[in-house]
């Protein structure tokens, strides 16, 4: 089983951005992290971070046929981006939806979610942890 983990705008300021909110840990931890989580449940990982939207929309669509899941937190283009839904729509890879913050707790802005209009799964507020539990939820359920 393979999953793509994508991370939208800012992500890779992990660390350094908000750490009251977003922790301390940088986003070479996260990547870290994750790939530790991988290696213990027996499946491939690939994570990629961008700060451009149709990059993000390029690598959705690269993974068509590669990618049996994907893990992924798209930062403020979350509350913005239609052409994000419009790729995972066509490619049809199931998803999880991941933000390291509670967003329901945070400006209204962000309670709006067109990715999570696609993602079968939302995981919001567990920190890093979220990106784990959403791994894992598609490794049960898929592999």
């Amino acid at each position: 089983m393979h999953l793509l983990i994508l991370n939208g705008p800012n992500l890779n300021l992990l660390g350094l951005r908000e750490p009251e909110i977003y922790g301390k840990t940088s986003y070479g931890g996260l990547c870290d992290l994750i790939c530790a989580h991988a290696e213990e449940a027996g499946v491939t990982v690939e994570c990629k971070q961008s700060n451009h939207e149709g990059v993000l929309v390029d690598w959705i669509q690269e993974a068509y046929d590669n990618a049996d899941g994907i893990v992924f937190n798209p930062g403020a283009y979350t509350h913005t981006s239609i052409a994000l839904l419009d790729a995972l729509k066509a490619v049809g890879i199931p998803c999880v939806e991941v933000h390291i913050s509670d967003v329901n707790e945070r400006e209204p802005f962000r309670q709006i979610s067109y990715v999570g209009l696609y993602a079968e799964k939302r995981i919001i507020g567990q920190g890093l942890n979220g990106y784990l539990a959403a791994m894992d939820y598609l490794i049960e359920k898929y592999r």
